[in-house]
């Protein structure tokens, strides 16, 4: 047992490792997942800024045919064809994209470029235009958040996340507020994304989603239900294990200490039939037949009570009680409760009063041998867990049996197992009380066997109470 608590000790720290392991894995995966989401939502926000450009460039397009075009004159050197402009690009030393322009006066201007090596060139391009849309845009066509929280939350849809809440507001790189979005009333709660659309002029979008954890567990879910299912499937399996390993600790143990009380119960009778033979063979008997006949009564009776014990271990074994067949019978339950007690009250062994009571005549059909087994099971323990004085009260019914005894009584920890295989009820030091934990089992297999039932009613220190329930109208049906 040593072994198997160090080797469990092992597997459960193997299995909380793995355990602590699958958590860190599911973290980065939930940090990565996150990361990811927010790449498509900035990527949903720039498309919808341009969709929302291309609503406001047709507003646009609808003002400016309502408004008379004036063409200033020209001035006759100003209608001179002017001189082109030309531009060239380089790279400096440093890798860095140099544009050089010269100006249609002749003016040589060079800038450094906006591209950037780790952005795609076509995303710079898009975001250049964007940004020059607005700053010709912005001027004269205002911003219109409605129009934004539609396209955004259509960008998100096409990226399959969707969001409970979406609204757009116009800031600032301060995160002042240009334009409020009447749909923010509270700005708690939300993840917030923002993106420069103008950078002259210091103006942005911030855009208000709801929690963004919904959607990466949705992601992880049969990752997260897997790992779970693993985890209690190993659980309810270690648990299983654990469970049978210590029946099976607790059975060995009870085995173990039915060997050893069944040892002694059978060495007793053993020696004491010997005494009884050893005495007839080296003593002279035979002119005393009162001693003659007192020593064979002895030997007989540790005889019989061998011969009971193995029975009752035959009984209890398997392949007995899968093949064993009861032989049933008419029986007169008073009668053969009468028999019962009439012989065990002349144990001697304690002052015995069996009182036996009955409603009538009670006929049963069913073997008398084991039926005999156990009610003589039953009476004996109330005898051996008793005082020197013994009371028993036998009550017989129509449909069951009460044998009442004002014994020493069984604790409530135990009555869940007196029925079980080799269990003893604890009690403590005493070496008065002997068995072999196999009496009740018995009685309780046989009774099932029969199709009746037994149940019991103890208090410790105030005696039991044990009833065998049968139903004695099915019992008198099959008699007819």
């Amino acid at each position: 047992m040593k072994k198997f608590r160090i080797n469990s000790i092992i597997f459960i720290s193997v299995i909380a490792v793995i355990f602590g392991c699958n958590v860190f894995y599911l973290v980065q995966l939930y940090e990565s997942i996150r990361k990811n989401v927010e790449r498509e939502i900035m990527a949903a926000m720039t498309d919808a800024d341009i969709d929302d450009l291309m609503y406001r460039a047709g507003r646009a397009q609808g003002l400016t045919s309502n408004v008379n075009m004036q063409e200033e004159a020209t001035d006759p050197v100003d209608s001179q064809t002017p001189r082109k402009a030309e531009a060239s690009t380089y790279r400096d030393k440093n890798g860095q994209i140099i544009s050089v322009r010269t100006e249609a006066d002749g003016t040589v201007v060079e800038e450094k470029a906006m591209l950037e090596d780790e952005v795609p060139y076509s995303n710079q391009m898009i975001d250049a235009m964007s940004r020059q849309f607005h700053t010709l845009m912005d001027k004269y066509i205002g911003f219109d958040v409605t129009v934004m929280d539609s396209v955004l939350n259509d960008h998100l849809s096409r990226r399959y996340i969707y969001p409970e809440f979406v609204a757009v507001e116009v800031v600032n790189s301060n995160d002042s507020v240009i334009l409020n979005n009447p749909r923010i009333q509270n700005q708690a709660g939300f993840d917030t994304f923002k993106i420069v659309i103008n950078p002259d002029e210091d103006i942005y979008y911030k855009a208000y989603i709801t929690p963004l954890t919904r959607h990466i567990l949705s992601q992880m879910m049969g990752v997260i239900v897997t790992i779970f299912l693993l985890m209690v499937a190993f659980t309810a399996a270690f648990r299983y294990l654990f469970h049978t390993v210590s029946k099976l600790r607790t059975i060995e143990e009870m085995k173990d200490d039915f060997v050893s009380n069944m040892t002694h119960e059978l060495k007793t009778p053993i020696s004491i039939a010997y005494s009884a033979n050893d005495a007839l063979l080296n003593y002279d008997t035979s002119n005393d037949r009162e001693k003659k006949d007192a020593y064979l009564t002895i030997a007989l009776k540790q005889i019989k009570r061998l011969g009971e014990l193995v029975e009752n271990i035959l009984a209890m074994s398997m392949e007995r009680r899968k093949t064993m067949t009861l032989k049933p019978e008419k029986i007169d339950l008073p009668e053969l409760v009468d028999e019962i007690a009439e012989a065990q009250r002349m144990r001697g062994d304690k002052d015995i009063a069996i009182k036996v009571e009955s409603n009538g005549n009670t006929t049963v059909r069913t073997d008398k041998s084991h039926l005999s087994n156990v009610l003589n099971n039953l009476i004996d323990n109330a005898i051996k867990y008793s005082g020197e004085s013994v009371s028993i009260n036998i009550r017989i019914y129509i449909n069951s049996i009460e044998i009442e005894d004002n014994g020493i009584g069984i604790p409530s920890k135990s009555m869940p197992y007196i029925f079980d295989k080799f269990y003893r009820v604890p009690h403590g030091n005493r070496q008065d009380v002997r068995g072999y934990g196999i009496g009740l089992y018995y009685v309780k297999q046989i009774l099932e066997k029969m199709g009746w039932s037994i149940s019991v009613k103890s208090q410790e220190g105030n005696g039991s109470t044990f009833t065998i329930k049968f139903d004695c109208h099915e019992s008198q049906d099959s008699i007819r």
